[in-house]
């Protein structure tokens, strides 16, 4: 099986190559036809090949190993890309609103409409295949910087459908000022995206925690949850790139010794490693339990039990971000 970093950069060099094709091509459509809404998608390409370029060179420096001045790896390149790539959908946006408010006030002719129609269709159909592609395996392999480019190829393809629907409407109506007005509305989309998109990046850059993903490791974890594992706290997950740190602390019985501990904590990342399909790095501190424990300990063939057991507390986003050892009265609260 491909590394998944060496599969993102693959993806990103054909995305990349496709962008510089159909760029040429709706500027070619644009010389043609002479339409502003044409024109707002070529500006839009300009901004995917830039982009294509940025993405690519954020995901090799990614895949770099860490090294002594980067101990956590490069992978945060992403989220910077991300966000630049979200700020330039945005400037094209505005760029394509000031030139869509002039063509509404002053209509100019539009020519071959025909074969621009044809042309966009066809970058259409091929700019949907690759931003599907992208997010497809930007998802798969926990890589933002890829995730954002499909998006962003995605919403030049909706924009695109939209501006064919409105020449077609011109080519029935010969409504000129449709071409401006289309234009303006498209862009307005097209400059939420770009906003979305610097507003993920900027929550992957401050460490924003991933609901999602939290979710998805404690369900994980509950379901196959040992009988010497008392409970699950103080979690933190933090996404590099491909790579996961998932920390935590496990609390397993007191009278273990230092290999029977790790051998629970090893057990814990195999669990995590055969279900997650990104690189994993698990960093958990074993915690020994105490008397509060007895209660919940669903370990029914403890030596030194000094309660009965009461109750199984399940574990959830919250209780298991708590930097608290779970007990009988354990409820869902926020971290310090």
């Amino acid at each position: 099986m491909m590394d998944p970093a060496k599969q993102n950069i693959r993806v990103q060099r054909l995305v990349t190559a496709i962008s510089v094709t159909l760029l040429i091509t709706k500027l070619l459509a644009y010389f043609l036809t002479h339409s502003v809404a044409i024109l707002t998608d070529a500006l839009e390409s300009i901004v995917n090949v830039a982009a294509g370029f940025l993405g690519l060179y954020s995901l090799s420096l990614s895949a770099k190993p860490r090294d002594a001045d980067h101990p956590y790896g490069h992978g945060k390149i992403e989220f910077i890309s991300a966000a630049i790539e979200g700020i330039l959908i945005m400037v094209a946006s505005v760029l394509i609103v000031v030139e869509a408010i002039q063509t509404i006030r002053h209509p100019e002719q539009i020519h071959q409409l025909d074969i621009g129609i044809v042309l966009i269709i066809a970058s259409a159909a091929i700019n949907y295949l690759a931003g599907m592609a992208c997010v497809r395996t930007g998802k798969r392999n926990n890589s933002v910087a890829l995730v954002a480019s499909g998006k962003h190829l995605q919403s030049d393809t909706y924009t695109t459908v939209g501006i064919i629907a409105g020449l077609i409407a011109i080519r029935l109506t010969g409504l000129l000022w449709l071409d401006g007005a289309v234009a303006l509305a498209f862009a307005s989309y097209t400059f939420y995206v770009g906003f979305r998109i610097i507003r993920t990046s900027v929550a992957g850059i401050m460490d924003e925690s991933d609901k999602q993903l939290l979710r998805k490791f404690v369900s994980l974890v509950d379901t196959n949850r040992k009988k010497n594992w008392m409970d699950l706290h103080n979690l933190r997950i933090i996404k590099y790139g491909t790579t996961l740190h998932i920390d935590c602390h496990l609390t397993v019985p007191w009278y273990f010794n230092v290999h029977e501990a790790h051998a629970e904590i090893d057990a814990l990342a195999q669990i995590t490693r055969d279900d997650f399909s990104h690189t994993i790095e698990l960093f958990v501190h074993s915690d020994g339990c105490l008397p509060i424990s007895c209660p919940i300990c669903i370990k029914d063939d403890c030596p030194v039990r000094q309660h009965v057991f009461e109750k199984q507390i399940a574990w959830t986003v919250e209780n298991v971000q708590a930097n608290e050892k779970h007990h009988r009265d354990t409820t869902p609260v926020k971290p310090a």
